[in-house]
């Protein structure tokens, strides 16, 4: 059990950092500091007192990424409530369904995403707050809910006739054994679960931050994933609100020109990616110097590649706002390429490994210890990690993991629970690969996505597709199984196309030849059939995972 209290840790914070500035909405005048994120907690929590809502009861929380979803999130959590995050790119009826399944007493929810949902659907839900002002959108039949927030001030005042103060800040009473989170993912292979993490799953990621010397009081931050994903949760708010530091809340869709602005302005100390935008950012910035001729001839000349690499290695950080300590990538495998010229440049990147069963953090190295290929060192007395094969360094298996912040279990729901641990309770990932006599992780794949070849070879689709990537015109793909034979299917990059002149009637000859170079590239039994062109890109998960079960009888 980790030591501190992962209550205890914000009731300490909000005291200790009283006058920091806390939360920020990107582009809006508005910054919250910690004293005001505690003054809106105090005054949730006696809305919440005044509803009579109890420790333990579920409360749902769905919006565009803000500092009133922040506020609503740490508001439930240190009142003692269980807290149920929902991303915002599900549709309606998964809504429906998780805010029932979880059996949330009260919604806070963006007025865009309460549009498109229906009151009949939740009829159990009590109450409905808008995350724009806190206002009651909607009440049950008998609920007096908007009557009581309109003498919420008066009641403030009566609770606390000095004002609010650092001093008044007081906090659930809840050992780090009790589930604090109910996170549904989302996953690529379709049906939701509902994680349920408990203090401890929490404070084991934010007491192991504590640890890397990558934030201080009074860091910048900047979010710009969705904070109801536990990689973008724990360390763009559990562990800022934990330390003192600020974070900017973008609540625009990540585009590259979007991003590169925001860190020119923010300057924050360190990024959270995952590996779909920095590889937009390495083909939209790097990608068109090192493919002109003169740069290609330079590169090749000793001494003077160094220190051309030296000089995309500062306009790089320069561009992400020059005061950052790391990038930490996560979330999903990054391109090969662009992970091989990042560490030639010796850029400040580390990519870590989790899941949203361990809150999320599994596996981490910082970036002067980055072995190309790995995904870190299992996290030193926080987690363990074992390879279900006869021998864990050379012969790829399951990966399986047990420690301080491995989930308590699936929320009603015994039998997914019951599979996803083995009979020794160890946390069954579904990924496979190896490690190192150090502990080092490396991902090969994942075991549903893993095809059996003709005699028997394991092949790992996500491998082929990092090289089929790589190769002109492929904006992303998907290598499938079809009828016993590989075939690649490929959304092309239509921009370089079209800035190239090529029509896109050419792009089936283009494909063809982009097969037979990624055929040298693979071992006989990997070799892929034909290359189709998709019409649109594949739909995605929140962290930008291809959801390939959509796809598994195209």
């Amino acid at each position: 059990m980790i030591k501190e209290n992962f209550i205890r840790m914000y009731e300490d914070s909000f005291k200790e950092n009283w006058d920091l500035p806390a939360l920020t909405d990107y582009g809006k005048s508005q910054t919250f500091t910690f004293g005001d994120v505690a003054k809106e907690i105090a005054r949730i929590h006696l809305l919440f007192h005044e509803c009579q809502v109890r420790r333990g009861d579920r409360i749902s929380l769905i919006g565009k990424d803000c500092a009133r979803w922040c506020i609503a999130y740490m508001a439930a959590v240190t009142y003692g409530a269980i807290i149920v995050p929902i991303l915002q790119d599900f549709n309606p009826n998964d809504v429906h369904h998780i805010i029932n399944h979880s059996e949330s007493v009260f919604l806070f929810v963006s007025d865009r995403v309460w549009d498109s949902l229906e009151e009949d659907k939740i009829e159990e839900v009590r109450g409905v707050f808008s995350l724009s002002d806190f206002r009651c959108l909607h009440q049950r039949d008998g609920e007096n809910i908007q009557k009581l927030l309109k003498s919420l001030d008066a009641k403030m005042e009566e609770r606390y006739p000095n004002g609010f103060s650092k001093e008044d800040i007081k906090y659930a009473e809840l050992d780090n054994d009790k589930v604090v989170e109910i996170n549904y993912t989302s996953g690529t292979t379709g049906f939701s679960k509902g994680v349920m993490l408990t203090g401890n799953n929490l404070a084991g990621n934010v007491t192991y931050a504590r640890t890397l010397d990558l934030l201080f009081r009074g860091d910048r931050e900047i979010c710009f994933l969705p904070l109801a994903h536990a990689y973008s949760c724990a360390f763009n708010l559990l562990v800022p609100m934990a330390f003192g530091v600020h974070v900017f809340l973008l609540g625009k869709v990540p585009s590259p020109k979007i991003l590169l602005k925001a860190f020119e302005e923010v300057k924050p100390n360190l990024i959270l990616m995952v590996p779909l935008i920095l590889e937009k950012i390495y083909r939209k910035m790097i990608l068109p110097q090192l493919t002109k001729r003169t740069m290609r001839v330079a590169l090749n000349i000793p001494l003077l590649d160094s220190r051309i690499y030296a000089q995309i290695r500062k306009r790089l950080v320069d561009a992400l706002g020059g005061r950052f300590r790391e990038v930490i990538v996560g979330g999903a495998a990054m391109n090969q390429e662009v992970t091989d010229f990042l560490y030639k440049i010796k850029f400040p990147f580390t990519i870590g490994y989790g899941m949203t069963e361990c809150g999320p953090l599994i596996s981490y190295d910082h970036n002067a210890e980055y072995v190309p290929g790995s995904c870190g060192q299992i996290l030193k007395g926080i987690m363990k990690v074992r390879i279900d094969s006869d021998d864990p360094y050379n012969k790829v298996g399951e990966i399986q993991v047990s420690g301080e912040n491995v989930m308590k279990g699936y929320y009603k729901n015994e039998e997914a629970t019951r599979n996803v641990f083995t009979e020794d309770g160890w946390l069954k990932t579904g990924d496979l690969g190896t490690i190192d006599h150090d502990n080092r992780i490396y991902i090969r794949g994942r075991s549903k996505t893993m095809i059996l070849g003709p005699s028997g070879q394991n092949i790992y689709p996500e491998e082929i597709e990092s090289k089929l990537n790589n190769l002109p015109f492929v904006l992303e793909s998907l290598v499938v199984e079809k009828e016993g034979k590989l075939v690649g299917l490929v959304y092309p990059d239509y921009d370089s196309v079209d800035s190239t002149g090529i029509s896109h009637s050419d792009l089936p000859v283009i494909m063809e030849q982009n097969r037979v170079e990624l055929n040298k590239l693979l071992a006989p039994y990997e070799a892929v059939s034909a290359i189709q062109l998709y019409p649109t890109e594949f739909e995605k998960t929140p962290k930008k995972s291809i959801k390939r079960y959509l796809y598994s009888n195209y």
